[in-house]
């Protein structure tokens, strides 16, 4: 059952990811970080590159299951892309209540770390190699992780899915 937003702010949804990313033997860093108006901005106040910070969308398929696609900063999903991947004709990203539903999270702190549902994990091919910044499950927190463990712990989809913005 999804967490109430409240459960969210104080500390679920971030207890959460901690205990997930343990449980699959994954090291992450979790650091409390201001708000931020941009991409550029957020990357600044974190010290690291645009495309190190890694957006998680949640996708919907026409079956009205789940996908979470990985996507660089400074990149978009590509439509065409991810439906090849996902061998499906219809995709669409579901309003702000569908993706809490579906994963417990709200927009801004969703990550596939302690999903309510452990939904398919694809992520872009420029994921992979480096550390990456995402959301840590509650608004004010970002989670650092290496991507590679991150992508063998949830058995991630690695495929070509986005373009430059």
């Amino acid at each position: 059952m999804a967490e109430s937003p409240e459960a969210v702010e104080n500390g679920g949804g971030r207890r959460r990811v901690e205990d997930d990313a343990r449980a699959r033997g994954i090291p992450v860093r979790i650091i409390e970080r201001p708000a931020a108006r941009s991409l550029e901005e957020a990357a600044s106040l974190l010290g690291i590159q645009p495309g190190d910070i890694v957006k998680t969308l949640v996708v919907k398929r026409s079956d009205d299951t789940f996908v979470f696609a990985l996507v660089p900063g400074g990149r978009k999903i590509s439509w065409p892309k991810l439906r090849a991947v996902l061998h499906v004709n219809k995709l669409q990203l579901p309003d702000a209540s569908v993706a809490f539903a579906a994963t417990g999270y709200e927009r801004g702190t969703i990550t596939p770390f302690g999903s309510t549902t452990a939904w398919p994990v694809v992520a872009d091919t420029t994921v992979a190699g480096r550390t990456v910044s995402m959301g840590a499950g509650e608004h004010g927190y970002s989670l650092f992780v290496d991507a590679d463990a991150l992508l063998a712990g949830f058995a991630a989809t690695l495929a070509d899915i986005t373009d430059p913005e």
